[in-house]
Parts: structure tokens; sequence; C-alpha cells
């Protein structure tokens, strides 16, 4: 691309992935020159920006294999994608002259008029955003959902102003946003994750907690102690959880022998009424509903849509039932805590034979133990960490598969009637797959052709 022009306001973008390119367009809406550098030779955006910017008038550059320097140190600001460390020598360097390094989220912040509900946690929080969408759309509330899921925010900021943005956001975005300054912010859960990028939970925490700096309000998992807020200050508190609840938070309680969703004192839906079934998708409900009440969604909608929402695909997702065995498909299931939730969400209702494996993430599997004991009648590993995995767990029905296909196979074999087969890795999927996606299509693909072979014999 063209030769970099001197200038004082030149903004340096890191990262050309779907969140750098979101940088580019917001940028060149703003008439703002801008440099891109990415670390990879051939990063994924890098067909779509030049189709987009070859014909453009402002000034850029590209730069591809490494940070460029001088293009750092240069410019006024650094607007840094999730993906990349913030511990890179470079930025460090930038930092320390002075240089400011942020995010998407910063810059939304800065601009949006709307009432943000920001959600984090090493699981679940997909569910529960798009939970809360669904509460948002049942009250005729304008809305817009982005950040981890779905799009990138600041594309948000090109549509009409919404009266609600309720964002999804990995601890990578929270690393590059000095202040959210959200109406509602919320930890669902912390567990182990990411272990490849933190030196240490103590680190991964402190990321996490960042979504709560200027928080008006704040709802957290009263049973999971790293949720709650370190600096309370004047926020308003929400909590949450599967016991029973104080006045104003949100729990579970018994009427005549049936188990209800409860505020306080107050029973507002039996817990099976649901439509999406686990003891961790209860928790999540009750989570969504603490949410929607901090942003002022009315309760008669919220319960609607807690009763008809069909869930995200890959996450718990029913694929198909072949010779009395369910085959459920929990690709999104990308760390031990997802795992242990997933478990244990179903464990209670059949057996299950799991399928686990793939990249690690410097990952310790030892807390998989107890539940795969209490739930598993096997367990099928795959993927680059499925040796570590299947060592151990021992010999006792475990067994290890170099395909999907031949994974899904093997679980048919150890399942008995009323079990079901669950894919939920553990484990990123980009040793085997483009993403868990592709996993979990893989994994559907592969029960199909089960089922086609069963109808042949």
């Amino acid at each position: 691309m063209v030769e970099i022009i001197s200038s004082d306001k030149v903004t340096a973008v890191v990262g050309l992935g779907l969140t750098g390119l979101s940088y580019a367009r917001y940028l060149e809406r703003q008439q703002r020159p801008f440099v891109i550098m990415d670390s990879r030779r051939n990063p994924p955006m890098l067909n779509q920006l030049e189709q987009e910017f070859d014909s453009s008038r402002f000034m850029r550059a590209l730069h591809l294999g490494g940070l460029h320097r001088d293009s750092l140190l240069n410019a006024s600001e650094i607007l840094v994608s999730p993906g990349y460390p913030l511990d890179d020598e470079l930025l460090r360097e930038a930092e320390a002259a002075g240089i400011k390094i942020h995010g998407d989220m910063s810059l939304f912040a800065e601009q949006c008029t709307g009432k943000v509900v920001a959600i984090t946690g090493s699981n679940a929080k997909s569910t529960v955003t798009a939970w809360l969408a669904h509460m948002a759309e049942q009250a005729g509330a304008s809305y817009g959902v982005g950040g981890n899921i779905g799009r990138p925010v600041l594309e948000l900021l090109e549509e009409a102003p919404k009266q609600i943005y309720i964002l999804e956001l990995s601890s990578f975005q929270l690393e590059a946003t000095p202040k959210l300054d959200a109406e509602v912010a919320a930890i669902l859960n912390v567990s182990a994750d990411h272990m490849d990028r933190y030196p240490n939970m103590m680190a991964y925490h402190r990321a996490k907690q960042k979504v709560y700096r200027g928080a008006k309000q704040v709802v957290c998992n009263r049973q999971d102690s790293l949720t709650q807020p370190l600096q309370v200050s004047d926020m308003k508190l929400l909590s949450f959880g599967l016991d029973k609840p104080d006045l104003g938070q949100f729990g579970l309680r018994f009427k005549d022998g049936e188990e209800y969703l409860a505020c306080g004192l107050d029973c507002l839906l039996p817990s099976h009424q649901l439509s999406l079934p686990g003891r961790h998708n209860i928790s999540n409900a009750l989570a969504a509903l603490a949410l929607g009440t901090a942003a002022g969604l009315p309760m008669a909608a919220m319960l609607g849509a807690l009763q008809n929402f069909k869930g995200l695909p890959h996450r718990c997702e029913p694929v198909a039932e072949y010779q009395q065995v369910l085959y459920i498909n929990d690709s999104k299931g990308t760390n031990v805590g997802a795992t242990i939730a997933a478990l244990e969400g179903l464990g209670c209702q059949r057996k299950l034979v799991l399928i686990a494996g793939g990249v690690g993430k410097g990952a310790d599997f030892a807390p998989l133990l107890k539940p795969i004991a209490q739930y598993c009648r096997a367990v099928v590993c795959i993927g680059a960490d499925g040796p570590k995995l299947m060592q151990l767990l021992g010999d006792t029905n475990c067994a290890s598969a170099k395909s999907m296909q031949q994974a899904v196979e093997l679980a048919s074999n150890f399942a008995e009637a009323g079990d079901a087969v669950l894919l939920s890795p553990a484990c990123a999927s980009f040793d085997m797959f483009a993403n868990f996606e592709a996993r979990g299509e893989a994994f559907a693909a592969a029960v199909a052709t089960l089922q086609a072979g069963g109808a042949n014999d």
C-alpha cells in the first residue's frame, strides 16, 4: 500500500482480524489517517481490507510479519485487536513513550449514547448475552448486540442509536479498555482459561475485573467469590445463584414441592419451564433475569423469553437421537470450566459419553476428573492434547480417536440406551478445525453419517 506520510495524528492499528478491519472502517469514516500492522504474513482480513480500501483517498500503510517500530512510536494512539498481547515489547516501549494504547470497547464507550450492559465470564457469556438480547426483543426495546459475539462493537455505531447495547466481552477486550462506564456490568463466573496468555489466575482475574470500572450497577455470582467486585464504591449490587436469594436478589425457591426461579421471596417461574435444559442453564437464566432487571426490562417479557429462547448453535445443542442415544453438540465448550458446567448440567439427567480434547491452552485438566467419574460412562479423546487428557484419565472406559468421525463411532459403541454422547472438548479447536463452529459441524456430520450407516445395515 502507499508510503507513510508524516503526521502527528496517525493512528496505528495492531492486528488485522475482524476487529482490525472494524478499526479501519471506523477510522475511514472519521477521515483519520492510520497504519495497519500484523505479526502474521497473511492475516485473515487482508483480502477484505484490500478490496475495500485500495481506492481510498486517505493515507494508510500496511506492515505484515511483525510490528513496525517507527509507525508505533510516531502514532498519536494505538488501537490493539483483542488477540494481540499487550505485554509485547514494542507496545510497552510505545506506552512508556506516552502513547495511548486502547481497544474498540474504549472507542465505543466514548461515543455510545444508550445503556451499555457488559457481560464477561469464563463460561456461559454467549448464552447469557443472547438470552438477554431475546428478552430485550420480547420487551420491544431497541437494542444492539456485539463484542465477542456476532459483530465488532464499532459496527454498532454505524446504525441508529439503540436504547440498550448488550455486549459480550472477553478478557482480551477488557485488557485494552481503561474504563468502560457501563450501566450494568457482570462477571458470570471465573475459572482457569487462556493460561497460555496469562502468567497466572491472578492476572486473568484482574483482566476480568476491568468490566466493573465505572459501572453504575453490578451483577455477580454469589456462589463464585471471584466474580464479586474488588472495589464496590457507589455501585448497586445484584447477585444470582442456585440457592435461596435474599430480598431483591435472584435464586431458587421451592413452592408446593416445585422448584422456582425467584427474586427475593417472589417465585417467578418453575425451573422446568425453561426452554434450555440443564442446571447450568438455570444459573444462566437467573443471570439474565438479574441483568434485565438492572437494565429496566419488564419482568413479564423476560419470563416469556425464558420459555421460548432457542439457545445458541454449538452450545449444548441437541443434534440427533439415534438408537435411544442423544447426541449433543457443545463445541463452544473451549475450556475446562465450560465442560464441567456441561457435565454437571446434563449429567443429572442421564449418563454421558464425553468427546473431549484439542488445544488445551495450557489448562490443567485435573478438575475434570471428579465430574467425569460422577457423570460419564466413557471418554473419547481427540486432538493435540488428547493424549494428555487420556494419560490423566487412564485406560478405563477411555479411547483415543484421530478424527471426529472415529470419535463419534467410538462414543456410540460406549453409549447405552438412554445415554447422551456429548461433544464438549474443554479445548480450542484450531489443531483440527478452523474454529469451534467447524468442529461442531463436523460432529453433526459424523452423527448423520452414523445414522445413515445404521439405516443401510
